[in-house]
């Protein structure tokens, strides 16, 4: 394949919205999910971008499982029978999250300790004719980079110097200096690749019964309090879909505690946008202290999510944790699955989309990334938030250790699965810009006031809470309340 030349498929049929919303509830092993899926309404539809892929629809199935599982919890605790609407405007806002927030005015971009490294991040064309997609977000994630290309780290500068490189060549050395890249792959390359067989052979939201551990009911709570009161999240998670998703389980009444590195930390807008309802500790599994508060403070915890590889050097690999903890929840994210071929290489959304062939397929002038720019992080926040709150419901009558894993690249996979628009259908429709489809809220915050989009469901005789407050990173104690 030359990837100059635009290869991609023509339109296939397309699963149905309801259809979608029953399949990831059986995925996810809910008990009844024809009943899960009636209780679930997506106003609106596919296409409201110029994308083949059906963006607004998977994100609104997505949304949906989730409020109705979080609905489905709070219900087996004593409230009362939720439906849940989503609209699908709504849920392209949700994708576009990190262009429609705003501190204190300002875009997050700008607020950035360096908005270079995020601004370079791209498609560059190699010698090959191919195209890779190179990131260097983290200063560690550049510093790889420029120990390859030794050039300017501006985007002529990689432009120029990716031009002396066969793209794979360049992917082989980048990962293998501890950054990020990718060269761009059709559909089916990368179902060729033994990467790709590991993904596409796994469902969209993996969960799975991985040791003993008691029964523990979820206790009755009142019609005032939210679904997940009581439950304590240790949130092992940096960028954004394992910031989003205990984000989402803190937003429903967990107490989530998330822990930082303090030499690996996130820029604060994304701590402000991602934050909300966490309280924030340091914690360092290289440090003896620090490891030995972990463990402690995991004693007491029903949930852990965490979205880093070598965890195992810790001792706090999910084998381990479950068998200090009978009874743990365990979420898992990971770019390109944990035991699979590339289960020690990291990933971003946008590679994600570059080896699967979904950015072959959003082709422009050259391959693209979905007009939401973000895809996959939002969706694995909410997959994997619906699936921890299936998972409590199942310990609650099952007993049990559970695991639950979501892949960005998996992701990717299954949104192609539900079927391509035609392009004549979509290349007319104008690009989501800065301005949202759907409303805005505005909170007060300890960086300011923050103004985002707005929860993208409803339930029918139940207000959603709404997201808590954002604190600063180490402003807790590696200790519960």
């Amino acid at each position: 394949m030359t990837s100059h030349t635009l290869t991609t498929t023509g339109p296939t049929p397309l699963m149905p919205t309801g259809e979608i919303v029953s399949r990831l509830l059986r995925t996810l092993g809910d008990p009844d999910p024809v009943r899960g899926a009636e209780d679930v309404t997506v106003v609106g539809a596919d296409p409201l971008v110029p994308s083949v892929h059906r963006l607004a629809d998977a994100m609104s199935a997505a949304i949906g499982v989730f409020g109705q599982q979080m609905a489905a919890v709070g219900e087996q605790r004593g409230h009362r029978h939720q439906r849940v609407e989503v609209r699908a405007e709504a849920a392209i806002d949700q994708l576009m999250m990190t262009y429609h927030t705003r501190l204190s005015g300002r875009p997050l971009d700008v607020l950035l300790d360096d908005p270079t490294l995020l601004g370079n991040n791209d498609f560059y064309r190699a010698r090959d004719g191919r195209w890779i997609f190179i990131i260097t977000t983290y200063p560690h994630l550049r510093d790889a980079v420029a120990s390859v290309l030794r050039c300017p780290l501006d985007k002529v500068g990689i432009a120029r110097a990716a031009a002396d490189w066969d793209a794979f060549t360049l992917e082989e050395a980048i990962c293998g200096r501890g950054g990020v890249a990718c060269a761009v792959r059709t559909r089916d390359e990368w179902l060729a690749h033994p990467a790709g067989r590991h993904v596409a052979r796994r469902p969209v939201v993996e969960i799975e019964r991985v040791g003993d551990g008691p029964v523990r009911p979820l206790e009755p709570i009142g019609e005032a309090d939210e679904a997940l009161a009581g439950v304590r999240v240790l949130d092992l998670t940096h960028v954004i879909a394992g910031p989003v998703a205990t984000r989402l389980l803190a937003q429903f009444g967990a107490d989530v505690l998330h822990l930082t590195r303090p030499d690996r930390p996130d820029p604060i807008p994304m701590i402000a946008m991602t934050g909300g309802g966490k309280r924030n500790a340091y914690c360092d599994l290289r440090d003896a202290h620090d490891r030995a508060a972990f463990h402690d403070v995991l004693q007491e915890a029903d949930v852990f999510v965490h979205a880093y590889r070598g965890l195992a050097r810790h001792g706090a690999s999910t084998e381990e944790l479950v068998r200090r903890r009978p009874g743990l929840i365990a979420l898992e994210y990971h770019a390109w699955g944990a035991d699979g071929p590339w289960g020690e290489r990291g990933g971003f959304d946008q590679l994600a989309c570059s080896a699967t062939g979904f950015a072959v397929e959003e082709w422009t002038d050259r391959p693209s990334l979905p007009p939401t720019y973000l895809l996959n992080d939002y969706l694995a926040a909410y997959l994997g938030a619906a699936g921890v709150a299936t998972a409590l419901r199942r310990r609650a009558t099952e007993g049990g250790s559970w695991r639950i894993r979501v892949t960005l690249a998996g992701v990717c996979h299954w949104v192609r699965e539900l079927g391509l628009l035609a392009r004549e259908d979509v290349r007319d429709l104008p690009r989501p810009g800065r301005t949202p489809l759907a409303a805005l809220s505005t909170t007060m915050t300890d960086f300011g006031p923050l103004t985002e989009p707005a929860t993208p469901f409803a339930y029918s005789g139940r207000t959603v809470p709404a997201p808590g407050r954002r604190s600063p990173l180490g402003s807790a104690a590696l200790q519960w309340r």
